[in-house]
């Protein structure tokens, strides 16, 4: 069943004293948005410590992925109410909007299409900013050759060169993994996919089988701002970034 059109993804970190609320709302996934016009996919996940791809949970940090019908619906959706209770319960939060450039797998069984201009060539130019995410379901009996190989991937991903937001998310620990990056351009993406440990990782994937479902998403960024690591971030379709103190 294809889906598609804008994606959201929010970063949060939640202020320590409504992190049994996110926790219930991770428990409850997508039901916990309630009716939202438009919403044809979510995700509430969890995140490693720190926000990022440890083994370790956090116990404040969590992501949102949705994906709606229009960016009509999304940006509603950014400035409605429930929105609005993630604002009100965060430390920190980042979040932006995307448009889908190409995709491939399946998330529960979802391919996610992208609209009829990004499929005939006329996606934003290759210089600009690019998002992706990664997503897999690892089998069990996989899990233990899985994660020996992807920490080494996993630690070099923040400190790529062009990468300027990086978050590890899942839905259930070891087995069912997510990633979220943004790049200063898609040759920087494709360098750090194609080399170092990640290179190694994809290799021993293909070999070994050890998704039972993956998918990758690559997506223009059409706006992505907020506060994360204590930094002020204001990412746009202009190419440009700004990255400052907050």
């Amino acid at each position: 069943m294809p889906v598609g059109a804008t994606v959201l993804v929010a970063m949060v970190d939640l202020l320590k004293e409504h992190r049994l609320w996110g926790w219930l709302r991770i428990a409850q996934g997508a039901n916990s948005l309630g009716a939202v016009p438009g919403l044809r996919f979510a995700k509430v996940m969890g995140s490693g410590h720190a926000g990022g791809f440890s083994l370790r949970p956090s116990a404040s940090h969590q992501g949102l992925v949705c994906v709606f019908d229009s960016l009509a619906d999304a940006q509603a959706f950014c400035d409605g109410s429930v929105f609005a209770q993630y604002r009100s319960r965060a430390r920190e939060l980042c979040f932006g909007l995307f448009g889908i450039q190409s995709s491939r797998g399946a998330w529960d069984g979802v391919s996610w299409t992208p609209p009829a201009a990004a499929v005939e060539g006329e996606q934003a130019p290759d210089d600009g900013l690019v998002a992706a995410i990664t997503r897999a379901s690892i089998l069990p009996t996989k899990a233990p050759a899985f994660w020996r190989m992807a920490p080494a991937a996993q630690a070099q991903l923040p400190q790529a060169e062009g990468c300027l937001v990086a978050m590890g998310l899942g839905e259930a620990p070891l087995l069912r993994q997510c990633t979220f990056s943004i790049w200063r351009n898609t040759d920087a993406m494709d360098a750090y996919a194609r080399s170092g440990a990640h290179s190694k990782a994809i290799a021993a994937t293909y070999r070994n089988g050890f998704f039972s479902e993956s998918m990758f998403v690559r997506m223009r960024v059409l706006f992505f701002e907020g506060i994360w690591e204590g930094k002020a971030l204001d990412f746009g379709l202009d190419s440009q970034v700004h990255l400052a103190a907050a």
